[in-house]
């Protein structure tokens, strides 16, 4: 299928390395050098849907190290106008327990050392940012979690940090302390280049842990994240399945809006 066919590009994070069946596999050239892992091609719920692993086929990419420029471009490059971005998150607010699935409506950035746009010169744009995330889509993911019963917050800041450690127990209060509800390592730069694209960009954030300063004993541990997230795997594919079922076709007119002008 060509470059000017709709579609809905999904990428996965921590654990869900495989989602449609029967995919046929591409590898688009980018200015900026291979994806993380070849982008699957095939259908779900009816729709043709591009599919991602975030961190490579067999986890290969660390959060620093994913080349999220690479990503977001060839997934442009085949036509695909919305994203929806799933990920594994802890918790920053005892209430927030693991199992819930959070679709933020915010996020700060405290990376460092990341490609992080696409105009860094000789062209030169100035993306808005206000809202990171795509208003219709986001609305859309809440009303679909809902109706299949997750636990589930409809709104909240999402704190990206660098990776690859979890955060230390002081690091990880001063992000509650300032009113920030989870933390992850992968949103940024994606969302930023998302919207440098013009592409609607839609969050599923699945709370695996509850983050150290939060936490009494031991700590986050990898094993735990990986654990909680193959513990919702089969949630995930079919909350998946729902709301792909309900996006429109064509891009989000407000977010295709948005898409920076270079000067």
């Amino acid at each position: 299928m060509s470059a000017s066919v709709t579609r809905l590009g999904i990428i996965g994070g921590s654990g869900l390395y495989e989602l449609l069946d029967d995919p046929r596999y591409v590898e688009p050239e980018t200015p900026y050098g291979p994806a993380s892992a070849p982008i699957a091609l095939g259908r779900l719920s009816g729709r043709e849907v591009a599919f991602l692993p975030r961190h490579g086929a067999s986890h290969e990419h660390p959060p620093h190290r994913v080349n999220y420029r690479a990503n977001l471009w060839a997934l442009d490059s085949l036509g695909v106008t919305r994203v929806i971005g799933v990920s594994a998150v802890g918790s920053l607010d005892p209430a927030i327990e693991p199992g819930t699935l959070v679709v933020p409506d915010q996020v700060v950035d405290r990376t460092h050392g990341r490609d992080g746009t696409y105009f860094d010169g000789p062209r030169v744009a100035h993306a808005s940012f206000a809202d990171p995330y795509c208003v219709a889509g986001r609305e859309l993911a809440v009303d679909t979690v809902r109706s299949q019963g997750w636990p589930m917050r409809d709104a909240g800041t999402l704190v990206v940090i660098g990776g690859p450690r979890f955060s230390s127990r002081a690091e990880s209060l001063w992000y509650q302390a300032q009113g920030w509800s989870i933390v992850g390592m992968t949103a940024m730069p994606e969302v930023a280049l998302a919207r440098e694209l013009g592409l609607c960009y839609v969050p599923l954030c699945l709370v695996t842990d509850v983050d150290a300063g939060v936490a009494v004993g031991e700590g986050v541990t990898q094993e735990e994240v990986f654990a909680a997230f193959a513990a919702n795997i089969a949630r995930i594919r079919e909350l998946l399945r729902d709301l792909v079922a309900k996006v429109g076709d064509g891009p989000d007119r407000a977010c295709a809006a948005l898409k920076p002008q270079p000067l």
